[in-house]
């Protein structure tokens, strides 16, 4: 996720920070420090270390419980509305997301419960408001365990009620069709949560705008998904492409950028092998600040994956994903570039399947 940094690996996962977040506690600390100082303020830290761990163990809840199907965690994101745990791939069956979704707030529940015990009944409300100074640390902690469990189960992406919705929704009209129903409630949801916000509580204005991007990312992944499935990788690739040399400069990347529509170009060896990718960005930063005799060799991006073209398109789409990579070449069985997976070309792929929907997919051919 874009504006976050890596800050920890924790049993293969990779943790990472939101900035959102970061601005969200230097504001809880603000607040502290205005009740009540100093001393306010390292208590306030105390608590924000503690929420930070209550986060952690929920989207580990999360982490466990798809590993129970064999499905890995690349990495958790936290933000502001709690953290978002990457799935490698959506368990298929409807069962089986339903226990991963829910397997994040029954953490926060049985942490509430374990805090009643030892508190040794439930604290007054008014230790439920996190920036109360005065407040108990064990009591505020268990009113916010409490409201995470409550507002991760709101019916919209990218919380995990939207995904509890999905899996419901899915034993009757499958898992396309669910995640369009799933993203619709959680949109209106967010313009609800936006109009609220409008009467003078900001929080809810961003409330509703990442819950309106989480439902629309969450729309366009199974979108991409279903028009995948079943393809190779061949039926989709870009085969008619401009590429450089390994001896090409930046100033031969510029022409090519000017005399085509393309905005990233692969560097292929003699032997027609991908040696990596050139993309816009790093042309023009290239350009500005080392100069245009610089080889493109030293400014691409060599980390570009290789699918074979008679392979899964999911396969090529997963790496597109995961990887963050502005495109995943395609090769034959002698290991030369015969094409390119980029996301553009399956953005227009999705527009004309969305224009069919009545059809067989149009790009299905025998195996």
């Amino acid at each position: 996720m874009g504006w976050s940094i890596p800050i920890g690996r924790i049993l293969g996962t990779e943790i990472r920070l939101h900035l959102t977040f970061v601005l969200f506690l230097l504001w809880i600390g603000a607040a502290y420090y205005a009740q009540g100082g100093w001393d306010a303020a390292v208590e306030g830290v105390a608590f924000m270390g503690l929420l930070f761990a209550c986060v952690v163990l929920h989207e580990f809840g999360h982490v466990l419980a798809a590993r129970r199907y064999g499905v890995q965690t690349p990495d958790i994101t936290l933000l502001p509305i709690g953290g978002v745990a990457r799935l490698e791939r959506i368990p298929e069956e409807p069962a089986q997301e339903l226990v991963v979704a829910l397997a994040g707030p029954a953490v926060n529940l049985v942490i509430a419960v374990l805090l009643v015990l030892a508190l040794g009944g439930v604290p007054p409300m008014e230790a439920a408001a996190p920036q109360d100074a005065g407040a108990g640390l064990a009591g505020r902690l268990f009113w916010v365990n409490l409201f995470l469990v409550g507002f991760n189960l709101i019916p919209a992406f990218p919380m995990d009620g939207g995904r509890v919705l999905r899996a419901l929704l899915a034993w009757r009209m499958g898992f396309a069709r669910a995640t369009q129903v799933a993203a619709s409630v959680g949109q209106m949801l967010a313009i609800g949560l936006g109009l609220l916000g409008l009467f003078g509580n900001p929080l809810l204005l961003f409330i509703a705008l990442f819950v309106w991007m989480g439902a629309a990312g969450e729309a366009h992944a199974a979108q991409l998904r279903e028009v995948s499935r079943g393809l190779r990788v061949a039926d989709a690739m870009v085969t008619r492409f401009e590429s450089l040399s390994p001896a090409s400069t930046v100033d031969n990347a510029v022409q090519c950028l000017i005399r085509t529509t393309q905005h990233d170009f692969p560097v292929v060896d003699g032997g027609g092998r991908l040696r990596g990718v050139v993309t816009q960005d790093a042309i023009i930063r290239a350009l500005r600040e080392r100069g245009p005799e610089t080889p493109v060799l030293e400014v691409m991006r060599p980390d570009i994956p290789v699918v074979h073209h008679r392979g899964s398109l999911e396969e090529a789409l997963r790496l597109l994903q995961d990887k963050a990579v502005p495109a995943v070449g395609a090769v034959d069985q002698d290991g030369r570039l015969v094409g390119l997976v980029t996301p553009e070309n399956l953005g227009e792929m999705m527009l004309l399947h969305a224009a069919r929907p009545a059809r067989a997919n149009p790009w299905q051919r025998p195996a």
